[in-house]
């Protein structure tokens, strides 16, 4: 029931997300002067559509949808719950027509393509503003902060999440789901516990020892004895911990809520070029006759592969891992929004950033781009998005069955 439940819910946020993009485009357009043909939610066929009759909205017949009477754009609900669109006038550079998405000024053009980039932005400073005021745990090393006013509010129960086979903390009988109150060595003074960084700090402290901890399952408190390994050993505890102290801003909310949202937009771009980097000297590598470089290039393809998931994997795997935790459900959702906008401002013809491109290329030419020239680059581009798009989701459904 719990998967069940995250797939819906990363269905809604991922149809809120990409609906909010095209409504930033929507807004551009309307501000400079570019009709709007439709703007829909969720993808056609179409359920139910509205469109303004002798000035009030009038919700069409089926028989009106192919001619549909009024004017404006039409709002519609459609059946295919994986996102949204907003269709404009003439939205080939080369168009001519008044109201057209060509015939607008270059930098009205300009406004319109990244206006759903700027909204996917706004989304998550909002969200991260709003989780900075009500209290945020520490999701990312180095958290952007407003130190003098930033509050310990509260304090989330450190939690076992995982025990690792053949552990010290298997051995003494510490189970997932079991709440670390307390450590200590001997009869010294035991070590109150309350964030993961306390216990790391003590392992690492008393690494190769003898130890009691103080664990609460269920309505029982259990103190067991662990012998720890050695800092050399792989693991100490050998068990993966969650539980983190609850930071709170209050004035400095909206300055945290951009400056994370500026640190995770650099951490994205970061983590775009690590990929391509993996990607390309993977296969450089894996043509290499050297049996060693064809393995460096086999770690790097893999490396390259788990850094990145598309929407099943979101839906199927990521969504439902984080759908039981309220903070780490939102931070996610903003994460998400930054990767959108992320991916949008990338130069790839099918995407926005692409288009800007394409226009701007053109524009120093001073020459337009003739529609058939940008559909040919739009097409061809989006056939590779397409073949990448296919190769992602394939390795998405792999993760969820493993």
């Amino acid at each position: 029931m719990n998967v069940f439940l995250g797939i819906l819910i990363g269905i809604f946020m991922l149809m809120f997300l990409v609906t909010a993009h095209e409504f930033g485009h929507f807004l551009m357009a309307r501000r400079n002067g570019v009709e709007v043909e439709e703007f829909g939610i969720c993808f056609p066929p179409r359920a139910i559509a509205w469109r303004k009759v002798d000035g009030k909205w009038r919700r069409l017949k089926k028989s009106e949808w192919e001619d549909a009477p009024g004017e404006g754009t039409i709002l519609s609900l459609n059946w295919l719950p994986i996102g949204g669109f907003c269709q404009m006038k003439g939205e080939s550079d080369a168009d001519t027509k008044r109201g057209s998405f060509g015939r607008a000024t270059y930098w009205s053009k300009t406004k319109i393509l990244f206006g759903g980039v700027i909204m996917n932005w706004f989304v998550a400073f909002v969200i991260l503003t709003i989780m900075a005021w009500a209290g945020m745990p520490q999701f990312l090393e180095n958290q952007f902060t407003v130190e003098a006013d930033t509050h310990v509010v509260g304090l989330s129960d450190v939690t076992i999440t995982q025990v690792l086979e053949g552990s010290p903390a298997e051995a003494a009988g510490i189970r997932v789901d079991d709440i670390i109150t307390m450590m200590r060595v001997g009869k010294e003074t035991a070590v109150a516990i309350n964030s993961v960084e306390d216990v790391l700090a003590f392992d690492d402290e008393h690494a190769g020892s003898s130890v009691y901890v103080t664990y609460r399952r269920g309505d029982n408190i259990v103190t067991t004895e662990v012998e720890l390994n050695g800092k050399d050993a792989e693991y100490v505890l050998g068990a993966a911990i969650s539980g983190e102290s609850v930071y709170r801003s209050t004035w400095s909310a909206p300055i945290v809520g951009a400056g994370l949202t500026l640190q995770i937009t650099g951490e994205t771009f970061k983590g775009v070029g690590d990929l391509i980097v993996n990607l390309f000297s993977g296969i450089v590598k894996r043509v290499n006759p050297d049996e060693t470089v064809r393995q460096e290039g086999s770690t790097a393809l893999e490396a390259a592969g788990n850094s990145v998931s598309g929407p099943v994997g979101i839906i199927g795997v990521l969504f439902p891992q984080v759908s039981q935790d309220g903070p780490s459900l939102f931070f996610f959702v903003a994460l998400i929004s930054i990767s959108l906008a992320c991916m949008n401002v990338l130069p790839i013809p099918a995407l926005d950033g692409g288009r800007w491109l394409m226009i701007t290329i053109a524009r120093l030419r001073k020459k337009k781009l003739s529609k058939a020239t940008e559909e040919k680059i739009v097409g061809r581009s989006f056939i590779v998005i397409l073949i990448i798009a296919t190769i992602v989701t394939v390795l998405d459904v792999m993760r969820i069955f493993k």
